[in-house]
């Protein structure tokens, strides 16, 4: 097998105030290879979003590395996309304007990219939205316009942070949709922090599950390729899903 595109190694971060230290994850060992993508899920607290820091370099571990082929990661790079819960669109600026405002901080505006940025906006069906203004926009286009925004500087790695959540159950389905099959056509190595089992089943190769205090995984499980190869909406319809739903369920019921 070829090497992983991300590997983490002994994963260790510890939170330290005044009055206390919090160890939020504890030797986090995990491997993750191009192209595949991944969830974690688990308890609140226990130290999802404290991994996808440390990924992005935002965060230094306080012991343990992550490498993206083979390079150490100790700072933010552009390899790296990320995509929160909150769409963070600047309401002053258009549409097509917020999708490159990563390149013009990176200093890659130009007008390749800006056409880029035009085609990805046409592929997630804003094209025609691009001189609109954020609050012109639904939840669900609002959250497609961040996904142009992270997908324009051509990240190698996506790590999406609950980036559905705030969405109707209806928008959320769709956008995961449409999130996975960019992602599958542009072969992205991607990282989904989410709370909802199903969805981290029918989006998923494969899923980490986290205890807490500290987190550390508990369990990886494997998604049957019939599952993975289905689209996230139908994916809950296919045979096998909720006997892996329900297993899922039973670890993470045993850590309230």
């Amino acid at each position: 097998m070829e090497n992983p595109k991300i590997s983490i190694e002994n994963l260790t971060h510890v939170y330290v105030t005044n009055k206390e230290a919090n160890v939020a994850i504890e030797n986090i060992q995990l491997a993750i290879q191009r192209g595949e993508f991944i969830s974690l899920v688990g308890p609140s607290g226990c130290g999802k979003s404290t991994i996808l820091s440390c990924i992005a370099g935002l965060l230094q571990p306080t012991c343990g590395s992550i490498s993206i082929d083979n390079q150490l990661i100790t700072k933010p790079s552009a390899t790296v996309g990320y995509m929160l819960q909150s769409d963070y669109l600047f309401e002053w600026k258009s549409i097509l304007k917020n999708a490159c405002v990563g390149l013009e901080v990176m200093g890659q505006l130009t007008k390749d990219s800006i056409e880029h940025a035009k085609y990805l906006l046409d592929e997630l069906g804003l094209g025609k939205y691009q001189h609109h203004y954020p609050s012109q926009l639904s939840g669900g286009m609002r959250q497609r316009a961040a996904l142009v925004r992270t997908l324009v500087s051509s990240p190698e790695v996506l790590l999406l942070d609950e980036p559905f959540s705030a969405l109707d159950y209806q928008n959320k389905l769709k956008l995961e949709d449409l999130v996975f099959d960019t992602l599958k056509k542009q072969n992205k190595t991607a990282i989904l922090v989410t709370h909802d089992i199903a969805e981290a089943i029918a989006m998923s190769d494969k899923i980490a599950i986290l205890d807490n205090n500290p987190g550390r995984i508990k369990e990886i499980i494997e998604i049957p390729e019939h599952i993975r190869e289905t689209k996230p909406f139908l994916a809950r319809e296919v045979d096998g899903f909720y006997e892996i739903f329900h297993k899922i369920w039973k670890e993470l019921d045993q850590d309230e």
